[in-house]
């Protein structure tokens, strides 16, 4: 991971635009190839980023110019920090990650699922619980009815994050021919209307999932979308 506290100013041109006046920032730019920026108050998300993958190109710098990094996505979109000053530049390598220890309720809704993966639709198969990237194991990866890859995030409660994290599997997992196409299902007790919308705009198939219905193995508790 790469650390830069730095002065600049932010514009993102794609689907839509948007501009972040200069200011002192965090810069993360992680071994997954995502770049992040960060404030130091407001929020815990950052203020804008870019999801792998991607690439980051450091613009040739003139005497007295600030420097320019253009991040570039797959679909060509850009986020463009324009810096006018450098105050840290740090390089740390943070080594494989053991992944996220979930609670009891939402490691238990894995477990039931993986045993029942029927409930999230005719003809589902498992092919095998955390299923592993590059940037972490996959809760649940699956095949349909036709034969296709399916990934599947499990949560207790569904949340933009969630559907970013699978997002970013997704990315990652079409990137493999023996794979691809692989569509994705967030699977949660309790889904935000926010995740709900982001998810269907991505292609995303929710499903709420009753927890108590599932140990009871009550298919009617689920409703699919």
């Amino acid at each position: 991971m790469r650390l830069v506290i730095a002065r600049c100013q932010v514009d993102y041109v794609g689907r839509l635009t948007a501009h972040l006046p200069l200011a002192r920032r965090l810069l993360l730019i992680k071994a997954d190839g995502s770049v992040l920026v960060h404030s130091d108050g407001g929020s815990y998300k950052p203020l804008n980023w870019m999801s792998p993958p991607c690439r980051l190109d450091e613009r040739a710098v003139t005497d007295g110019e600030p420097r320019l990094w253009v991040v570039t996505n797959k679909a060509g979109e850009e986020l463009r920090i324009t810096i006018e000053e450098i105050e840290h530049d740090s390089s740390h390598d943070l080594g494989v990650d053991p992944g996220l220890v979930k609670d009891g309720v939402e490691a238990h809704l894995q477990v039931l699922l993986a045993e029942h993966v029927e409930v999230l639709g005719d003809g589902y198969t498992l092919v095998r619980r955390e299923y592993p990237t590059a940037i972490g194991p996959v809760d649940l990866m699956c095949r349909n009815a036709d034969g296709r890859s399916v990934a599947v995030e499990i949560k207790r409660r569904g949340e933009i994050d969630g559907v970013e994290q699978l997002t970013r599997y997704l990315e990652l997992l079409n990137r493999d021919p023996l794979l691809a196409p692989v569509s994705g299902v967030f699977a949660a007790q309790q889904i935000k209307p926010q995740a709900r919308t982001l998810a269907v705009d991505r292609g995303i198939r929710c499903v709420t999932l009753d927890y108590d219905g599932l140990r009871g193995i009550d298919d009617s508790e689920f409703r699919l979308f």
